[in-house]
């Protein structure tokens, strides 16, 4: 019997028949998936939380997935695990209050800078052009990276919540097959052509760390080893390029609302 069989057989007698042993076999068998998360978030994550802490949220993350997994929605289990490790994760960092609200401050004031510089200079300002708007030294402007860090784990990172309180990822949203309406679609069209656009503005370094993190599905670990350059550094040019991104798109999706409101005026005349 293969082990995708056996799989398959367990998640049967645990949906079907309530076997409890098939229960834990499951969970057991995608563990890994919790170190994989924790990987993934390491370099994000406070230095204070104990990292077996850090690997039980985890757990406790894909215990919630196995039990409410509904094969009906045509989600693989390892998707819809590793959103639910990661928002386990989030959640205990939230509910522990680890990360100061002088942080979250520091990446808003980050954001509006990116905001403004973009639409000053039509192009991404530079960690220089940046750190001086700021009024602030570069290595200041680096180091508040790094601190903002805990609070931009992922543009996988938890936007809202629908139905049973199930957590949704930016990626999940734009890829809705059953939007509710042509202006919904519209939207979603037009958002993920603005994400696109938004990447391809990135810096050339800061655009790879975009793609091996979220294609290649590397950990910042693996990626500091490709680029020659130090964990930490990878953790900046990952949350410089999140922020810079998360800015472009909340003014793109801003124009993109407001522009399908005229049309769907226009067409209501």
């Amino acid at each position: 019997m293969t082990t995708a069989t056996s799989t398959k057989d367990l998640w049967t007698r645990y949906r079907e028949y309530g076997d409890q042993e098939a229960r834990e076999e499951i969970i057991l068998r995608y563990a890994p998936l919790v170190k994989y998360v924790v990987g993934r978030m390491a370099i994000a994550l406070p230095a204070t939380l104990d990292n077996e802490d850090i690997l039980s949220h985890g757990t406790i993350g894909l215990i919630e997935a196995v039990e409410r997994f509904d094969p009906s929605r045509g989600v693989k289990f390892e998707t819809y695990a590793i959103q639910r490790i990661r928002g386990s994760i989030i959640d205990t960092l939230r509910k522990l209050d680890l990360v100061p609200r002088s942080v979250a401050r520091k990446a808003r004031e980050i954001e509006a800078a990116f905001t403004e510089l973009q639409q000053r200079l039509q192009r991404e300002p530079t960690d220089q052009e940046m750190a001086r708007h700021l009024g602030i030294t570069l290595e200041s402007f680096k180091d508040t990276l790094l601190d903002a860090s805990c609070i931009v784990l992922s543009l996988d990172g938890i936007f809202h919540y629908i139905d049973d309180e199930e957590p949704m990822a930016l990626g999940e949203i734009l890829e809705d097959a059953n939007s509710p309406s042509p202006t919904a679609t519209i939207e979603d069209a037009e958002l993920r052509e603005a994400l696109i656009q938004a990447i391809n503005q990135l810096p050339d370094r800061d655009r790879l760390v975009i793609s091996l993190y979220y294609n290649d599905e590397l950990t910042l670990k693996e990626i500091s080893k490709i680029l020659g350059i130090s964990e930490s550094r990878v953790c900046q040019l990952h949350t410089r390029a999140v922020l810079s991104l998360r800015s472009t798109l909340q003014a793109g999706a801003a124009r993109i609302v407001e522009n399908n409101q005229i049309r769907a005026e226009a067409l209501a005349r």
